[in-house]
């Protein structure tokens, strides 16, 4: 972490692509405390257990249909894994905040597919969240990741039943997400992948970072 009370956090879908040189510049360019990383290939480890370059990273124990982890969270600073409070999270603490990592279910999920439960996306939605409500503590959270809903705007990605389940979990969590008004990759909907900090933190930018080549979703960095 800086020295002071500043902190850049970002996120990113890597879309379960191997390591390149130009995934390698994006992360480290963008000079983040803690990256809440989503489809995380297996291989970028590679001879380094719980490494990625200098940061520590903690993967979610569960795995997606071409084997990449869920969620992972990196931190420049030590963390302190927990255990996953959805299988589509990762969850960590660094300095005494926790930082959960999360994908939600997309547009055209199967219902009741693994990890999934419900009849429809909105229920499979809330069945996800209510889970995460239960696990996630309600102070000193920052919680993102692909979320597969847009915040505000038309729907591209989720559903509005789904998006009204994430907007009652920012509520009752207490969290400010700067990420809602910035817009998706191909600007046709606002972003689906977020960053939500605490009410209380001043937030000083947020912003999408150009990742077209490296996966289907840009990344997004909020300076608080």
């Amino acid at each position: 972490m800086r020295t002071d009370d500043s902190m850049r956090i970002g996120t990113w879908n890597v879309e379960n692509r191997l390591m390149t040189d130009k995934h390698r510049e994006l992360l480290l360019d963008q000079k983040c405390d803690v990256w809440l990383l989503t489809e995380l290939n297996r291989k970028w480890f590679g001879d380094q257990e719980n490494k990625i370059f200098h940061f520590n990273c903690h993967l979610s124990s569960g795995v997606m249909g071409r084997m990449q982890h869920w969620a992972a969270v990196l931190s420049v600073s030590p963390l302190e894994p927990k255990v996953d409070p959805h299988e589509a999270s990762a969850s960590a603490v660094v300095n005494g905040i926790t930082f959960c990592s999360t994908i939600l279910p997309w547009r055209g999920v199967k219902s009741d597919s693994p990890p999934w439960q419900g009849s429809n996306h909105a229920e499979m939605t809330k069945h996800a969240i209510d889970i995460l409500l239960n696990k996630l503590p309600q102070s000193d959270l920052v919680w993102g990741g692909d979320w597969n809903h847009s915040l505000i705007g038309k729907e591209h990605a989720g559903s509005m039943g789904g998006r009204h389940h994430v907007l009652e979990a920012i509520q009752q969590l207490g969290l400010n997400v700067p990420t809602a008004g910035l817009l998706h990759r191909g600007d046709y909907c606002n972003a689906i992948d977020h960053i939500g900090v605490p009410l209380s933190w001043k937030v000083e930018s947020a912003k999408r970072i150009d990742a077209a080549g490296l996966s289907d979703h840009d990344a997004y960095i909020v300076d608080t």
